[in-house]
């Protein structure tokens, strides 16, 4: 394994994303856009993180931080090393919101890794790569395949091979669609609510959301009229509801309006997609009024690597 020498840098942009979208349970998935930036710099020796807005303060600065896992584990899969790293991660996704930030930030440092790959002539990861090594990290391909392609995706799982594959493929979001993120300032671990959710489930209810994912596919591509049936689930978030009573509320409430709207994940965070430019006016001030920060964004584009930093200009 070759050695990098310092004084490379390298820089990427990653989304934030929304999983799951009702019936998709580790599934489905989209990108959105609010990103996260990340540089990359190779030294003599050491590691220093450092990290400005989302999570500075709270997150390690070392190497359990995940930007800097998803970097050694990069570096590993192209056959370099680095005896030093500087690491740079500017924030902008929340974390334990729902909206992707641990997948962020392992498809955002292996990114990384190709635009320090690419200039010592090593073959830099491709997005079946991303997809699989991201995917690792967080037992499922949903959120760090969104992250890695953008815009929405589907993806799956074999478990015939080991480690398991993931894997994932684009779905084109019909244009008419509008993305709505209310994201809450209360935190909630995917760890700690997957552990609300029952070991087996009923034919009926697996029957019903093989069904709901289905539909959601054509929704999302074709048919937005069908996205309120179509977004409708009974596997996940009415067994995650009592962890998050805010966003459960919340939830009912847009749908009461007739707007599709989901829990963002494994929430807090919930998102509305819908055909209409706008919410309605009050089912905004009932967010804002209850803690959430409602606004709309588009669907995010997938990861962006660059040696050096110019693709974060």
């Amino acid at each position: 394994m070759s050695q990098l020498p310092a004084g490379l840098m390298a820089s990427a942009v990653v989304a934030a994303s929304s999983a799951n979208l009702g019936p998709g349970f580790d599934s489905i998935g989209l990108a959105l856009s609010l990103y996260d930036k990340i540089i990359v710099e190779t030294t003599d020796s050491g590691l220093v993180v450092e990290v400005e807005g989302e999570g500075a303060g709270q997150v390690p600065l070392g190497s359990s931080h995940l930007v800097v896992r998803g970097i050694q584990r990069g570096l590993r899969a192209v056959g370099v090393s680095a005896a030093g790293l500087v690491v740079r991660c500017h924030n902008a996704i929340p974390h334990s919101r729902g909206v992707g930030s641990s997948a962020a930030a392992v498809v955002g440092g292996l990114a990384a890794v190709n635009g320090l790959a690419a200039q010592v002539d090593s073959t830099p990861l491709s997005e079946t790569e991303l997809i699989q090594l991201s995917s690792e990290f967080e037992g499922h391909p949903d959120n760090a395949a969104a992250a890695v392609l953008g815009g929405a995706v589907v993806s799956w799982i074999d478990h015939g091979c080991d480690p398991p594959g993931y894997a994932a493929v684009p779905l084109r979001l019909h244009p008419d669609i509008h993305l709505f993120p209310a994201i809450p300032e209360e935190r909630s671990l995917t760890a700690e609510t997957r552990v609300l959710l029952p070991a087996q489930v009923s034919h009926d209810d697996a029957r019903f959301n093989v069904s709901r994912a289905a539909l959601l596919v054509v929704a999302l591509t074709e048919r937005p009229d069908l996205l309120m049936a179509a977004t409708e689930d009974v596997l996940h978030q009415p067994q995650r509801a009592p962890a998050m009573p805010a966003s459960a509320e919340y939830l009912r409430l847009l749908r009461r309006y007739s707007i599709a709207a989901v829990l963002s994940g494994a929430g807090p965070a919930v998102i509305a997609l819908s055909t209409e430019p706008e919410l309605p006016a009050e089912a905004v001030e009932y967010g804002v009024a209850n803690g959430f920060t409602v606004g709309e964004m588009a669907a995010g584009d997938g990861v962006r690597w660059s040696s050096g930093v110019a693709v974060l200009s």
